[in-house]
């Protein structure tokens, strides 16, 4: 069984994926502990792909949703195989648009009946004036499209409509593109593993993430607190609002067509009611601090190998000749 992880060089990339080439080649040393034989292949081109499609792994274990290629636009990886007939791991690239877009994640998913905040997208000098806004103060803004934290901070929430315009200028000039404005929710935060073994069986992992205090007394998961890993992950104690995160979690992955394995982020109100925030479909692996492999650990005491091993498991059975090397994976 030959299996290759692909990724690009990734640190300036501004989307969701494993992580940096530390975090691949954790998920390389996972794969090569269980028996298989794997390798990391990092394609910058066309070319690049072409030989990984010469060398036909039984696996792609996709690290990125695509390669960056300047003026010609995104190779977007799902297609790619999927077009060449080679078997690969996490969501087709129509899912995908939904980790690239939280504003396409967010309407599809209230066309279900699925809770998620209040929100609108601007651009600097689209309104004027604070009664000319869709949604009341406060609110948070944030890129559409970034990750890790990109672009949060603590000026994200904003009070007053001078406030609004800076940071929606800010972010403007910072990402080109139209920025998310949702309404701001009080509550806590959580964040949710899933993974979809071959039978179909969901394993669910959610726990609570709260972020330090700042300054201004906000609680806010920005790009700073991940980096600094400052935050704290913690096992959810009450029943209900396990099963309340739990249940919109699924819900969310059900129903925008995830394959394979996601993340899901959801926030509360003061009032305890839960609202879908994004969906991560190429989460980060890094070992020891990534949210997913932590959910998993803190909820089901499951190893980062063990993460990986089931995360492969629906990859390898499709593949024409998947024979596991060990034995049959249990939890």
């Amino acid at each position: 069984m030959k299996i290759e992880i692909i990724t690009t060089p990734n640190e300036k990339l501004k989307e969701t994926g494993f992580g940096t080439f530390k975090a691949c080649h954790g998920v390389l040393d996972a794969i090569n502990r269980m028996g298989y034989t794997a390798k990391l292949s990092v394609c910058e081109t066309v070319s690049d792909l072409d030989k990984v499609i010469e060398r036909k792994p039984n696996l792609v274990v996709l690290a990125v949703k695509y390669i960056p290629t300047g003026n010609n636009g995104n190779i977007w990886l799902a297609d790619y195989f999927m077009k060449h007939e080679i078997n690969f791991t996490g969501s087709l690239r129509e899912v995908l648009e939904f980790d690239s877009n939280k504003v396409l994640a967010k309407s599809h998913l209230q066309s279900k009946g699925i809770a998620t905040a209040k929100y609108f997208t601007a651009i600097p000098g689209q309104y004027n004036c604070k009664s000319e806004l869709p949604i009341k103060f406060p609110l948070f803004l944030k890129p559409t499209d970034a990750a890790n934290g990109n672009g949060i901070d603590d000026l994200s929430f904003v009070t007053s409509f001078p406030e609004f315009e800076a940071k929606i200028l800010s972010l403007h000039e910072l990402f080109r593109i139209p920025i998310l404005v949702e309404e701001y929710l009080d509550g806590r935060e959580f964040t949710v593993a899933v993974i979809r073994k071959s039978d179909g069986e969901l394993i669910v992992s959610p726990i609570e993430i709260i972020p330090p205090e700042s300054t201004n007394g906000l609680r806010i998961l920005g790009g700073k607190v991940k980096n600094d890993n400052s935050e704290e992950l913690k096992r959810i104690e009450d029943d209900e609002i396990k099963h309340r995160v739990k249940q919109l979690a699924i819900n969310s992955f059900i129903n925008l067509g995830v394959r394979d394995f996601g993340r899901i982020d959801i926030k509360a109100n003061k009032d305890g009611k839960c609202f879908f925030i994004e969906a991560n479909l190429v989460p980060g692996m890094t070992p020891g601090s990534s949210y997913f492999p932590k959910s998993c650990e803190i909820e089901l005491g499951l190893t980062y190998e063990k993460v990986i091993q089931i995360i492969l498991e629906n990859g390898l059975s499709r593949a024409k000749s998947a024979v596991s090397p060990n034995q049959a994976i249990q939890i």
